[in-house]
């Protein structure tokens, strides 16, 4: 289909457009912080994609002189986070806030993928996952750059130190155990507890 001229994707104009309710995955800090209204929330899982560390911060969680590191989705394995069902009436304005959180620099992608719900539904859902193109993608960086990264990180809603520590506080409180996640922490926090530069 063709994409009206005010919208970059076809994701975008779906996502305010289709009739009926939206649903949204959540991944990393729409967790913990919405800022939409929705009718549910139920744990899912996404497949095709997991979380990584991968998206240097400018904005949110630092600043394009001193980056902080913030996550993305990933291609391959699985995501476990969590899915928003948005009330067709709501749909366009969640939209609307969503695209202009997440997309101020596109270095997402837009787009809607399956998921399954915890009580066995599947729903396509809108999803930002990584554009490995864009120059703030930062999957190829080594552990201790991206130790760096989230040691320095401040920005308007932040350190990237607090965003990875309420990611995985909120996995916990999933049931989930994110391994690597929860050893970076402790790496972050140790470096930062010794005063000495990641």
């Amino acid at each position: 289909m063709s994409v009206p001229d005010q919208y970059q994707t076809v994701a975008e104009w779906r996502a305010r457009h289709e009739p009926g309710d939206l649903w949204v995955f959540a991944y990393g800090s729409l967790m913990w912080r919405p800022g939409f209204s929705f009718v549910e929330r139920v744990p899912a899982v996404l497949h095709g994609w997991h979380r990584s560390l991968c998206i240097l911060s400018i904005q949110y969680r630092g600043t394009p002189e001193v980056p902080g590191l913030v996550l993305g989705l990933d291609r391959g394995g699985s995501c476990k986070g969590i899915a928003y069902r948005v009330a067709a009436g709501e749909r366009q304005a969640a939209a609307e806030y969503l695209d202009g959180r997440e997309l101020p620099s596109r270095c997402y992608l837009p787009r809607f993928a399956p998921i399954r719900l915890t009580d066995g539904r599947r729903v396509d859902s809108y999803v930002y996952v990584t554009d490995p193109a864009h120059p703030q993608y930062g999957g190829h960086l080594s552990a201790q750059r991206r130790l760096a990264l989230l040691c320095q990180g401040r920005g308007e809603q932040g350190s990237s130190r607090d965003y990875l520590a309420q990611t995985v506080a909120q996995l916990a409180a999933l049931g989930v155990r994110d391994g690597l996640l929860q050893r970076t922490l402790a790496a972050v926090d140790a470096s930062l507890a010794s005063g000495l530069s990641c």
